[in-house]
């Protein structure tokens, strides 16, 4: 066993099998058993059954509802989505969404819990939920349905509901509908949930400036019913609605619908018509996140070190003088000193067009990509000279 610390400071232990993992590994091990419980079709209706009803409630209950309160509902319906959604044998509902809350703060940076770009694709996949950092629920981030008694039972005895489930499974179909009914159903909605950590974070297309990896995924959409375009749901995190195009196929979406008409839930949240436009202002860390991405595009130390090399003695020697007098006002400083190494706004600009998607603040951006990159390679002349 090895032993790492984390961007958060914990110290992360290396084992290969964490004991959380034991159960995980059982459920996919047991789904071998259909060749002795045999397949029955009452079984495979309840494998196909509980894969939709559970998908629904991962994307109506944990995710939009419970991690960003899209649409309200009753504490009766609330208690139900919360019992469905944890029958997948996820953890508890207030474990996933504090966890989720968490993702979107600092998504696809070192702080992300499940970022393909900073830890692999296989620990984005399913390694997180077993590292014994990720073990924990933050209940501050979940502070608003922690306060409900029933909730905090569920969390407290998570398993209740998939065993309630795999009874119920035992009862309708026998050994086949455990085996075949609830395991293989399990497994799957595993994987295609936790294919919108990893496989929409990679694979698809970009709509809107995130400042993170996230992409709209078609496939991924029809597997999950709607969570999909997580590209569309990064953009706006609060709309009940992630399908943005008449054309984007969103049945979470539809079903909620049709249960607001029917007065179970109620207060839909949509996503503004200038987001639906890509009209709107990105958020300020967004805006932040996208800048030092642009700027981490340039070699800094390159462009430094070719400065070094073009000037010398007395040129180079005030140069490096009046940065270190004035560190707080490089990008200035280089300005001024008209260096022909330095990139051009102008080719900020192209490769800011190159790497993101449309967006109003693209001449923010590069304002402050910019800045940064001047900044840097001021410093490391700065660095050089004082080395």
């Amino acid at each position: 066993m090895t032993d790492t610390r984390g961007a958060d400071g914990n110290v992360e232990t290396g084992d290969i099998v964490y004991p959380s993992a034991v159960p995980f590994v059982l459920v996919h091990l047991a789904c071998f058993g259909v060749l002795w419980s045999g397949f029955s079709w009452p079984a495979v209706v309840l494998c196909v059954a509980l894969y939709w009803l559970r998908i629904f409630a991962i994307g109506a209950g944990y995710h939009r509802y419970f991690a960003h309160r899209s649409y309200a509902t009753s504490r009766t319906f609330q208690f139900i989505l919360a019992f469905l959604a944890q029958s997948s044998a996820q953890k508890s509902v207030l474990w996933w969404a504090a966890k989720h809350r968490h993702h979107h703060l600092h998504s696809d940076t070192e702080q992300d819990v499940h970022s393909p770009g900073q830890r692999g694709f296989l620990y984005s996949h399913v390694g997180w939920v077993f590292s014994s950092r990720n073990d924990a629920t933050d209940l501050v981030k979940i502070a608003d349905f922690a306060r409900y008694p029933e909730l905090m039972w569920l969390h407290r005895y998570e398993l209740v509901p998939p065993i309630a489930v795999a009874a119920l499974c035992v009862a309708i179909a026998g050994w086949p509908g455990l085996v075949v009914g609830f395991f293989w159903s399990t497994v799957l909605v595993y994987h295609a949930t936790f294919c919108i950590n990893s496989l929409a974070h990679v694979h698809g297309r970009k709509r809107y400036l995130t400042g993170d990896e996230s992409r709209n995924n078609w496939l991924l959409a029809l597997l999950t019913m709607g969570e999909g375009w997580h590209n569309n749901h990064h953009a706006y995190q609060s709309s009940v609605r992630q399908g943005f195009r008449w054309w984007e196929i969103d049945p979470t979406y539809y079903l909620l619908k049709g249960l607001s008409l029917a007065g179970i839930v109620w207060d839909l949240k949509s996503p503004p018509v200038e987001v639906l436009r890509n009209e709107h202002r990105p958020g300020s860390r967004t805006i932040k996140r996208a800048a030092e991405q642009l700027a981490n595009s340039f070699s800094s130390e390159k462009i430094a070190l070719s400065i070094a090399s073009a000037l010398h003695g007395a040129e180079l020697s005030a140069l490096q003088r009046t940065l270190a007098e004035a560190r707080h006002r490089a990008a200035e400083v280089l300005t001024a000193f008209h260096l022909p190494q330095l990139p051009a706004r102008e080719d900020l600009m192209t490769q800011a067009r190159a790497m993101f998607a449309h967006t109003t603040s693209l001449d923010e951006i590069v304002d402050r990509a910019y800045e940064l990159v001047l900044h840097s390679i001021g410093m490391r002349l700065v660095v050089a000279v004082e080395g």
